[in-house]
């Protein structure tokens, strides 16, 4: 009932229509919700003159609460806040620490808690962590090859430190859910929502599997596409070559534009960043353009590869390493395209273009109360 909310005002008969509830299930629902300060009703949006029961529209209250979303990426992390509709009303970056793991989640944790401090008026319900690596949601903790992190307790120095409930998602799988949650679909998919498979690329790459208007999530955690064999010659740190990581990653590709002398070498204390790369091949440089060329055929035949394996109704790409260099999606559809032996399929690029972290940070803090708002609404109160 919540989600069917977040869209704007809707009348009770609306919302039984587009849930399938009885009108009886549906007024105990919005009863329940509007108690527990979730909802709230728009009795200057009410038909005036009508006959009868006057009809009032109710819609998530977006003014009293905010979520806290933290996205932990390998180099940059991104807090944000949310309002219970999942829109962002703020946010900040800092580098990721390359610390240990206890000291570099107590510090994105302290960063997270000055942030949350700075927005007095809203009441905080939730805090959700996406990140790379193996998750255990149930237990909060998470493995990140990436950043050394073994069994890191996510949940825990989060919880400690801002004193709120804590939910912890694998990146990818939050950025499939985000597309299914937080933005306006067709009406032929909300009729017939069908299967999608979203690829992700930036410095990792993943990807995640929705079902019928649910992320698959196995239980032995998400599968894993960072090893799948490229044909480039790039070297690895599992040992082989032509790993997909390692092809398509910004640190792995920004060495290889230093090295063919694309880009200067760094010198202290600035790094060449992956705008550079795009700003030289822009310019006319034809190594920078080539490099960029070859990462989206690369990313093009990987994603056509998963989907010939899993066929899903409709391929979704999000990540930098699609949205930041534009004339690149061109040679990835491209690639896509002759690399997919089924027939042409329905590929578009994530809504949320390149604040795909943050909205998969959102999702992780708000997608609770979507599932048990009751619930959710409780554990949030004991937890102040």
């Amino acid at each position: 009932m919540l989600r069917a909310a977040t869209r704007g005002p809707i009348f009770r008969d609306i919302a039984a229509q587009t849930t399938g509830l009885s009108i009886a299930t549906v007024n105990r629902q919005v009863s329940a919700l509007l108690s527990a300060g979730l909802l709230r009703e728009r009795a200057d949006l009410t038909a005036s003159g009508a006959v009868g029961r006057p009809r009032v529209p109710f819609e998530v209250d977006t003014d009293s609460y905010v979520t806290l979303g933290v996205h932990i990426g390998s180099t940059v992390t991104r807090i944000v806040a949310a309002d219970l509709s999942g829109r962002i009303l703020g946010g900040l970056e800092i580098a990721t620490p390359q610390t240990g793991q206890d000291a570099a989640l107590t510090i994105v944790a302290r960063s997270a808690k000055a942030f949350l401090d700075r927005l007095p008026r809203r009441r905080p319900l939730w805090t959700g962590v996406a990140l790379a690596g193996r998750v255990d949601s149930a237990a909060g903790v998470v493995d990140h090859p990436r950043l050394g992190w073994q069994a890191a307790p996510v949940a825990a120095v989060f919880s400690s430190v801002l004193d709120l409930p804590v939910s912890v998602s694998t990146h990818v799988e939050a950025m499939a859910a985000a597309e299914l949650l937080l933005t306006p679909r067709e009406p032929a998919e909300e009729s017939r929502p069908g299967s999608s498979l979203f690829v992700y690329a930036r410095e990792t790459a993943g990807v995640a599997v929705t079902l019928h208007d649910r992320v698959h999530t196995p239980a032995n955690g998400p599968g894993s596409i960072a090893h799948l064999p490229t044909g480039s010659d790039v070297d690895c740190t599992c040992g082989r070559r032509g790993c997909l990581e390692a092809a398509i990653g910004e640190r792995a590709l920004l060495e290889r534009a230093v090295r063919k002398g694309v880009l200067p070498k760094p010198e202290a204390p600035r790094r060449p960043a992956i705008t550079d790369l795009y700003r030289a091949a822009d310019s006319g440089n034809a190594a920078a353009r080539g490099l960029l060329i070859e990462r989206a055929e690369i990313l093009g035949r990987a994603a056509a590869l998963v989907r010939d394996m899993l066929n899903p109704d409709r391929v979704v790409l999000g990540g930098q390493a699609f949205t930041g260099w534009r004339p690149g999606m061109e040679r990835v559809a491209r690639a896509f395209a002759e690399s997919t032996t089924l027939p042409a399929a329905d590929l578009r690029i994530s809504r949320f273009g390149g604040r795909v972290q943050e909205f998969a940070a959102a999702v992780t803090s708000v997608s609770v109360f979507y599932a048990d708002p009751l619930s959710a609404m409780r554990r949030a109160t004991r937890a102040r």
